[in-house]
């Protein structure tokens, strides 16, 4: 009758996640897709109408732009870039085996960096890190209210001051990242710029995989009353992760096991030659 498109009514703007209701919408999106991270609007769609949520797939994918997350297999859409940027290319393809496995065998030959959004018992706020790819060690990490580009950029920061740069930096396609902000500090360093292809979410999987083990092994066991609480308990958990926990994707060592001896060893070797 007000000829008013039906779908136009589930719009929210993105910037305005913020009622109860928003909030209890939010945290269930990013339930569903930390159990089911290929699940795209769709099927997403699916899962909250289950538990009880009527919307619109074009909220559903506001809430994956303002949650920073993308549907981890290849779709036609799940970036949306600032059109304005320059989108580097894919880099790994010399580094893939005849399976199409990826193996990247030294330590900071590639670095993988990402945001992920956490909730707190009112409200949320966003994780921004960086992986070494090889060895699976966390080099850097950061919370925010916001996600602007001065959380990408101080994460970037503190890594490059504390290790040596890597040669390659993969992120996705968002504007955090593809800002000459960004950019910059990686050009600086003459540092190559890697960017996940469009509808190619999985070539950031390294650091995808991290949150999914942060989000299970610490996160979802504890309710988080304020931003310190978070960061206090994450902290831990990267302490942990790093120096104690084993990962099998790097024969049941630690993290730092596996860096720090593979970074001695270059460091023994350069010696040699030198000498």
């Amino acid at each position: 009758m007000l000829n008013i498109s039906k779908s136009s009514l589930y719009y929210v703007p993105v910037q305005k996640f913020s009622s109860d209701k928003d909030i209890k919408l939010l945290n269930m999106v990013n339930d569903i897709y930390s159990e089911f991270p290929y699940y795209g609007t769709r099927r997403m769609l699916t899962a909250l109408e289950n538990e009880g949520f009527s919307i619109g797939r074009k909220l559903i994918k506001s809430i994956y732009q303002y949650l920073g997350i993308k549907a981890l297999y290849p779709t036609k859409k799940t970036t949306i870039p600032n059109k304005e940027h320059y989108k580097y290319p894919y880099l790994l393809k010399e580094f893939k085996n005849d399976k199409n496995q990826v193996i990247i065998d030294t330590p900071n030959q590639v670095w993988s960096t990402d945001i992920t959004y956490l909730k707190l018992e009112k409200g949320h706020v966003y994780l921004a890190a960086i992986i070494d790819w090889n060895t699976k060690k966390i080099l850097s990490w950061k919370l925010s209210n916001t996600m602007d580009v001065s959380l990408t950029t101080s994460v970037l920061n503190e890594a490059l001051s504390l290790y040596p740069k890597p040669d390659i930096v993969n992120t996705d396609q968002w504007s955090q990242y593809t800002a000459s902000a960004h950019v910059d500090i990686l050009k600086k360093h003459d540092i190559k710029i890697f960017m996940d292809g469009k509808g190619r979410s999985i070539d950031n999987i390294v650091i995808e995989r991290f949150w999914r083990s942060l989000k299970y092994e610490e996160i979802y066991l504890n309710d988080y009353k304020s931003m310190g609480e978070l960061k206090y308990s994450i902290n831990n958990y990267m302490n942990k992760y790093n120096s104690r926990r084993l990962h099998s994707a790097i024969g049941n060592k630690t993290p730092n096991e596996v860096y720090f001896k593979a970074i001695n060893n270059l460091n023994r070797n350069l010696l040699q030659k030198v000498s």
